[in-house]
């Protein structure tokens, strides 16, 4: 690595946000596309998609060009790593994904690679040092929504899942995981199972409205609620739409409304404690106007910040399921399990130097759980964990178009986790 001379570490570091900007900003034009829905531009970026390949490419050049030596494993992770002054010592993880759905914004996961990127930037500029090696690591279908299971390239990594599980995983046109890595020449050769890292810390956009209602810029996360899909199929029985009597439908199409209609009648009950049911994904067969529905295929997205209220909500499903096949001749449902997660609560010391952080930095702070799933849940099995979240504009909207930060919130965060991975790699 060349540069200026060392110089002694500081007690914190600012990044340059507008070049952290400016990476988010030209990340977010591979995969971009106009939405007619909003008149904004968006990103539509699925796992190993060509927009995907196209963007890890890019990420890579940028990694290159930082220091960082790259290494891809047989889930298509890669890792950029800039090494300590004690090579062998455990490194810090950052890092994230940049694989996205298909109506999203230019944030969600790509703020915390090219923000740990940046981050490994100011520290080669400033000749600083450390005794860790830092990494940062960009994690395959982290989104789920291409082979459905999130957060797969970390949950591989950290062991929950298997190479061959999801190597076979198929997308809705037959593709498998393992072929798109082949395809794409992101099948590395490097072990995917991750050595424990000393620690790992994500920094993301919080998606969510809770930073933007206390009016703060950072939030210290601590933990993951607990996360179940499954798909459910209704088989039921096609029937002319004019000639066949009510009485005498299977109508497919209709158990599924009362499904979602039934999830609804959960979360409003407050009987699940904080409960959020979602029906993301909806097909009836043949779908066609003057037929009665013979099929549907649903997926349900269960959140929940106590395991227990989520399987007693899980529970309670099942049993409506039972009684709503046995409600009608002629229907008949089965259910396939998609991903299960349980709550998964963060390290507290790692939380502990996220929020001496934004003190250093003078940013205001608060404790908040996710919401949402990341990586950083996976990880967690492996080494002490944390996130660092970043507020979000318009109420926190996610997954959309709309989805937005402000370039000085996205500098804070990541200046946060600048200073948070300067600490963590010069621990013993």
């Amino acid at each position: 690595m060349t540069g200026p001379a060392p110089e002694t570490t500081p007690d914190s570091i600012t990044v340059n946000g507008e070049r952290l900007w400016q990476s988010l900003m030209d990340l977010a034009e591979i995969g971009a596309y106009d939405d007619e829905r909003t008149g904004l531009r968006g990103v539509d970026r699925l796992a190993l998609t060509d927009a995907d390949t196209a963007g890890r490419r890019q990420v890579i050049a940028w990694m290159e060009q930082a220091g960082l030596t790259v290494r891809v494993d047989r889930m298509g992770n890669i890792y950029g790593r800039r090494e300590g002054t004690d090579p062998d010592a455990a490194p810090v993880l950052t890092g994230s994904h940049i694989d996205s759905v298909a109506t999203a914004g230019a944030f969600d996961g790509c703020l915390g690679v090219l923000g740990g990127i940046e981050v490994v930037r100011t520290l080669n500029e400033r000749g600083i040092s450390t005794r860790r090696p830092i990494e940062v690591g960009i994690f395959t279908e982290e989104e789920g929504v291409r082979f459905g299971t999130d957060m797969l390239g970390s949950a591989v990594a950290a062991g929950r899942l298997t190479l061959a599980y999801a190597h076979a995983l198929t997308d809705r046109d037959g593709h498998t995981l393992g072929g798109e890595l082949a395809r794409t020449g992101f099948d590395g050769p490097a072990d995917v199972r991750l050595a424990p890292p000393h620690a790992y810390v994500e920094c993301h956009i919080e998606q969510g409205p809770v930073l933007a209602e206390h009016d703060v810029p950072v939030g210290v996360v601590t933990g993951v609620q607990g996360i179940s899909w499954q798909e459910i199929t209704i088989h039921g029985r096609a029937a002319h739409a004019g000639t066949t009597p009510t009485r005498l439908r299977a109508d497919a199409g209709l158990a599924a409304a009362q499904i979602i209609v039934h999830l609804r009648a959960m979360v409003d009950s407050g009987s699940y404690g904080d409960l959020r049911a979602t029906v993301g994904h909806l097909t009836v067969h043949p779908d066609l106007t003057n037929i009665v529905p013979a099929r549907a295929e649903l997926t349900v997205d269960l959140r929940n910040p106590d395991d227990a209220q989520m399987a007693r909500a899980e529970g309670d499903l099942a049993a409506f399921l039972h009684d709503l096949e046995g409600s009608r001749p002629g229907l008949s449902l089965t259910t396939r399990r998609m991903a299960k997660i349980s709550h998964v609560p963060f390290d507290d010391e790692v939380q502990k130097v996220i929020a001496q952080a934004a003190d250093d930095h003078g940013l205001p702070h608060i404790s908040l759980l996710s919401g949402a799933g990341h990586d950083a849940q996976e990880i967690a099995a492996l080494c002490p964990t944390a996130m660092i979240f970043v507020r979000g504009e318009y109420d926190g909207i996610s997954h959309n178009p709309r989805e937005y930060s402000t370039p000085e919130a996205c500098a804070h965060g990541v200046d946060v986790l600048a200073t948070t991975l300067l600490r963590l790699a010069d621990q013993d």
